[in-house]
């Protein structure tokens, strides 16, 4: 009773919501009407975002997801950051070659800064906290049957779907059988923490329906995906920890500023449109002016100014 007078009030802001809904999102499942109607009823929802510390930084790409948590946060939701601590140990399985296995003390050290690094765009304290959590909690105390029972809820055939791993087959690359057990461990994370919305990038579109699954099979019930539109790196290729080619959310604001405008003119558009508050009215307007031959420099640096002004605030910026 005591903990229930200081839940916060649930907001069905329709501006909010839509944006949510809308910005830098490639699909919601099952459906975004669904979704909709879930945001607009003024129930409570637990939704969470995970990362996986195979690296020290975060980006501006994972920053559209945290994003999207503090619209959550801003409604009264319960939200989870999730550090994949234990999920880190296997590894993603990677587009070419199966991972290297991390170590805990690899792990603990890319992850020691990322608090402070997300605390720039959510909060951690405050009337509606954002929850910082790490999956070893759970995933290191499963016990062997337990990993079998989670085993037995899909089937090789369905891991084989996934499309990363119809390109190592073709391409006669080996597949560890520990890329097998990953999915099921995100998708367990969903179970371990009674979610009901899970957001991250479209390459974790298999994982967080595996996630889905999950919750139908041991929680009997519905769990909301969103999938974020990936932005490329400066380099043009995607934006990885690993790699550590992004525009990293521990940058100096000059060194933010430098790499975004590295970016081409093609992506301008897309980089207001992904990694800045601009309302989107005003991104088409740019577009229509870029099209009938404005110079697009103009753009760009309002561009690279958002993006610091979103990370960092508009004094850095």
């Amino acid at each position: 009773l005591c903990y229930t007078n200081f839940m916060p009030k649930i907001l069905t802001d329709k501006n909010l919501v839509e944006t949510f809904l809308e910005r830098g999102v490639d699909a919601i499942y099952p459906k975004k009407e669904l979704l909709r109607k879930k945001l607009l009823s003024g129930d409570r929802i637990r939704a969470y975002q995970g990362f996986d510390p195979t690296g020290p930084y975060l980006h501006v790409g994972h920053a559209m997801g945290i994003r999207a948590l503090r619209i959550l946060q801003e409604l009264g939701h319960e939200v989870i950051f999730l550090v994949g601590d234990y999920t880190a140990r296997v590894g993603d399985p990677h587009q070419d070659k199966t991972r290297e296995l991390l170590s805990e003390e690899l792990i603990k050290e890319n992850a020691e800064g990322w608090k402070k690094q997300a605390a720039q765009l959510i909060n951690f304290s405050g009337k509606n906290p954002v929850k910082f959590k790490f999956n070893y909690q759970w995933l290191s105390k499963l016990r062997l049957e337990e990993v079998i029972d989670l085993m037995s809820k899909t089937t090789v055939q369905q891991m084989l779907e996934r499309d990363l791993f119809q390109n190592r087959l073709k391409e006669n690359r080996p597949i560890a059988l520990q890329e097998f057990i990953y999915p099921l461990m995100q998708g367990y994370d969903s179970v371990a923490m009674d979610v009901d919305l899970e957001i991250g990038g479209t390459d974790q579109i298999f994982n967080m329906l595996m996630g889905r699954t999950l919750c139908k099979i041991y929680l009997n019930k519905e769990k909301f995906v969103r999938a974020n539109t990936l932005m490329e790196a400066p380099d043009s290729l995607t934006m990885s920890k690993t790699k550590g080619n992004g525009i990293n959310l521990s940058d100096e604001p000059h060194e933010m500023y430098g790499k975004a405008m590295s970016y081409g003119d093609d992506l301008i558009i897309k980089g207001f449109k992904l990694l800045t508050d601009v309302p989107l009215q005003e991104i088409e307007e740019m577009s229509k002016l870029i099209e009938d031959g404005e110079n697009p420099m103009q753009f760009k640096k309002l561009m690279a100014y958002e993006i610091v002004k979103s990370i960092k605030g508009e004094k850095e910026a």
